[in-house]
């Protein structure tokens, strides 16, 4: 058992509110009250109605989510969603408390991106300089453009993916956000790394890559779900006496031949 302002403190040293605040973001406490003390976690990509009772089961004294429970202000929120109105101020009723780190977690050092380069074996792993929440580096062996793309999607625990593959042919350099960031790929482009991956690139986002004759691998927002294995492991290194339980209840779409 570790006390809460200790845990969110060290949280916070690693994942601060500021790296969330500069995009827009909401994180931290979304429904609940924080408890004095903790022992027992429940993590998932998003907190939702589906997950409930299993929440309910484990009795956890802090739920962390990546996803923003309330993305943005509850009275907006509540007034145009009425569900999640509902759903949230159940959650304050009964006292199951929320928090989220989002793009805090998605920049910070040992979060989000990190760990998806991680996973796909990249050395000399770094922020991009345009933008320091995407990670760039380099494979341990230059592979073709095609033969790349499935070992992404393999790599990275994906059931698909949408290739543009209309620059350098052989892969050596990668950079990479996870989620929805695939506006980011001029600046993959401009620092010199040979494809960039993200997610839900809208038709415009993939003509300009065309254009630009860019490579670009579209891979599901899921692939998120990496948040789970990572943070489960900075809050062992905290206090190895938690008790955590990581639910991945999100599937990804099927994909229609």
């Amino acid at each position: 058992m570790i006390k809460t302002r200790v845990l969110l403190a060290k949280l916070s040293k690693k994942y601060p509110k500021r790296l969330a605040k500069k995009n827009h973001d909401f994180v931290g406490l979304m429904a609940g009250h924080l408890p004095e003390s903790i022992a027992r976690i429940y993590l998932c990509l998003d907190f939702d109605e589906t997950i409930l009772e299993d929440a309910k089961a484990f009795a956890p004294d802090l739920i962390i989510s990546h996803h923003p429970l309330v993305y943005g202000l509850r009275s907006r929120i509540f007034k145009r969603d009425p569900k999640k109105k509902d759903f949230v101020l159940h959650l304050d009723e009964i006292n199951l408390p929320v928090y989220s780190f989002h793009t805090n977690f998605d920049e910070g050092v040992d979060g989000m991106n990190d760990a998806l380069a991680r996973k796909l074996d990249l050395v000399d792993i770094k922020p991009l300089i345009g933008n320091a929440m995407a990670r760039g580096g380099r494979l341990q062996n230059s592979m073709p453009i095609e033969q790349f793309a499935q070992y992404a999607k393999e790599r990275l625990d994906a059931k698909y993916g949408l290739l543009v593959a209309e620059g350098t042919k052989i892969i050596n350099s990668v950079a990479i956000i996870g989620g929805g960031g695939s506006r980011s790929w001029t600046v993959a482009k401009e620092e010199g790394y040979d494809i960039y991956i993200s997610g839900d690139a809208p038709h415009y986002v993939r003509r300009d890559i065309t254009l630009s004759r860019y490579n670009y691998l579209d891979l599901p927002h899921e692939i998120e779900s990496i948040f789970m294995t990572q943070m489960k492991q900075v809050l062992l290194s905290i206090d190895p006496s938690l008790e955590i339980k990581c639910v991945n209840h999100e599937q990804q779409p099927k994909v229609v031949i």
